[in-house]
Parts: structure tokens; C-alpha cells; sequence
């Protein structure tokens, strides 16, 4: 069964690795969300896209799920003292990524090239591409501070501002990266991760679906079979990240049943943790077809029983 999975952050990362313990690796292709990126001491930083990247080349941080394992911050702490921004922690080991990364996007090679040679040197075998080879960033509309760039409000501002909305600067002329439409053709369901809707999924969706400006034909709309999605929200709250602080800030009630509707008629298929269970006729009555189980993922035995249950769920088909 050949799979494209969207994915963006850890929650995301963690069930890319489970389907790949599981799917042949040709079957398996993870679109990152890349609004997260942005530039930073003079670097091209993609966190989403390292963080997926680092999980299935089994470098990942265990404790925190981002960054490298085994990592030291020398570099960071000297620029720190001498008066530079530290507030960002880059690794020495993912200091290298960032470095190599840049070089090359500014000798001209496009971001998915990068991924692809990078994911190569770390003996990565799934295809993993950025949702788009050109810039778009997620911009969050805090009742505070007004518009913030995202990484100022989720890591310099640690996520304290009260949010109003979000916007993706960039996205009109943003085009599919190459490989993302030709993955989604032969695919035999598209799998939404459990990450966070607002600013993880959002910006792909608004990449692969039509545009009031571009009027750009949806790539979702042609998928073959279905569209699952994995609820990121465990009764009310979130394992990590601030979903359920954004969907409280805007007047929603936090619940897997809210990241249903959020998605609405995209999805076919729906999973939900057991403790949500009572919400399950809720989003049936969407038209959407639901599967109740265990979604938390501690272990990768966890993430390989989730993307077990969900292959098992959509394999029907």
C-alpha cells in the first residue's frame, strides 16, 4: 500500500518512523510542513523537515524528539557570550546541517535536492520531500504583540502570546515541491499525522489545494482511495505543543472531535485516542469513517502498533 504521509513536529516524525518500520520504504513518502522555516544567525533553519528527517535516520534526540542525539551546544554557548541570539537551540551536530544546507541553497540547488542528498547520507530510504521548494512562512496573529514570525512566538516568546489567527505568507506562489503531486497520484490513501492542524498541516494543505488568487488545481482532491487523518488532541490537551492553547484562543473547545471538523470533508477516515471515545458518533456523522485505539507513542513499538492499526484500518480499501 503506498502511502503519502503529512507530517510536521515530533507528533508527526514519531508516526512517519512507525509506517516505516512497517511499509517498504518505496511506499512510503513524507511530506513535511516547511512554514516553520526561517532564517536565523544567518541560516536556513527547517526544523519540521530535520526533526522527520533525524527520526528516521534514528539521529533524533530521544528525551525532547527534536534536534540531534547525544548533542553539545559549544558553538551556541560562545556566540551567546559574546552578545549574539542564543534563544534558539542549534546543536553543534545540527549546526552542520544548517551550514551545509545554506551553502547549497545559495549556490542555487533547490530545497528538496538538499533533502533528497541529505536523507541519502543518512541512510534515510523513504522519500521525504518539503512541501514546497519556495519559501512560505507561517505568520501568528497574537492579541499581544500583533503578527508574529512563528518561531518568534512558539520558541522566543515560548507560545505565551494569545493567538487570533494565522496567515502563510508566500503561499500564492508556492508550487508543490517535485515528487509531492506524482507521490499523491499513486497513492493509495494520503495520511494526515498527528500534528498540529493550525501550523503544521494548514500550510501544507494550502499549498496542495486551489487558491482564491492562483487558482491552483487541489492535490488532495485527486487522491485515490482515502484520507485518514490521526487526531494530535488526547482528551482536551495536547503530548506536546500548543494545538489545544491555539484552538481554546480562538473560541474552540479543544477535542479530537474539533480536529475532525477542522479537516472536515478531506477526510474518509478519522482515528481517535480511546479516552475520546464518546466523540467517535460525533464525527460518524460527518460522513467519516472512525477507528478508536491507542494513539499515544512513547516507544517506537508504539509508533509501529499506531501505523499498524491505522494500515489496518484504511487496508480495505
Amino acid at each position: 500500500m503506498k502511502i503519502v504521509a503529512l507530517a510536521g513536529g515530533v507528533g508527526g516524525a514519531k508516526l512517519a518512523d512507525g509506517l516505516a518500520q512497517i511499509l517498504p520504504p518505496e511506499d512510503l513518502t513524507v511530506v513535511v510542513n516547511t512554514g516553520d522555516d526561517f532564517e536565523h544567525l544567518g541560516l536556513t533553519i527547517c526544523p519540521d523537515l530535520d526533526t522527520v528527517c533525524y527520526t528516521l535516520a534514528g539521529l533524533a534526540n530521544p528525551e525532547t524528539g527534536w534536534g540531534r542525539a547525544a548533542e553539545t551546544f559549544h558553538v551556541l554557548e560562545n556566540i551567546a557570550r559574546l552578545g549574539g541570539e542564543g534563544w534558539f537551540k542549534l546543536g553543534d551536530k545540527d549546526l552542520a546541517t544548517h551550514i551545509e544546507r545554506t551553502r547549497r541553497l545559495r549556490s542555487g540547488e533547490s530545497l528538496s535536492q538538499i533533502t533528497r542528498d541529505f536523507c541519502r547520507a543518512w541512510g534515510v530510504r523513504q522519500v521525504v520531500l518539503p512541501m514546497s521548494d519556495e519559501p512560505v512562512r507561517t505568520i501568528v496573529d497574537t492579541v499581544e504583540y500583533g503578527e508574529l514570525p512563528f518561531q518568534e512566538y512558539f520558541v522566543h516568546r515560548k507560545c505565551e502570546p494569545r493567538v487570533k489567527g494565522f496567515r502563510f505568507a508566500g503561499v500564492e506562489s508556492a508550487k508543490p515541491a517535485p515528487g509531492v503531486l506524482e507521490a499523491i497520484g499513486q497513492a493509495q490513501a494520503i495520511l494526515i499525522c498527528p500534528s498540529n492542524p493550525w501550523v503544521s498541516i494548514d500550510p501544507i494543505l494550502a499549498v496542495l489545494e486551489p487558491s482564491a488568487i492562483c487558482h491552483r488545481p487541489s492535490a488532495i482532491r485527486h487522491q485515490p482511495s482515502a484520507t485518514v487523518a490521526v487526531s494530535p488532541i488526547i482528551g482536551g490537551r495536547t503530548v506536546k505543543g500548543p494545538a489545544a492553547k491555539m484552538y481554546a484562543e480562538l473560541g474552540i473547545t479543544p477535542s479530537a472531535l474539533a480536529v475532525a471538523r477542522h479537516y472536515g470533508s478531506r477526510l474518509t477516515h478519522f482515528v481517535l485516542d480511546k479516552v475520546d471515545q464518546m466523540q467517535a458518533a460525533e464525527v460518524e456523522n460527518m460522513g467519516i469513517q472512525t477507528l478508536v485505539t491507542n494513539t499515544i507513542m512513547r516507544t517506537p513499538e508504539d509508533r509501529r502498533r499506531l501505523a499498524q492499526d491505522v494500515l489496518n484500518f484504511i487496508s480495505p480499501l
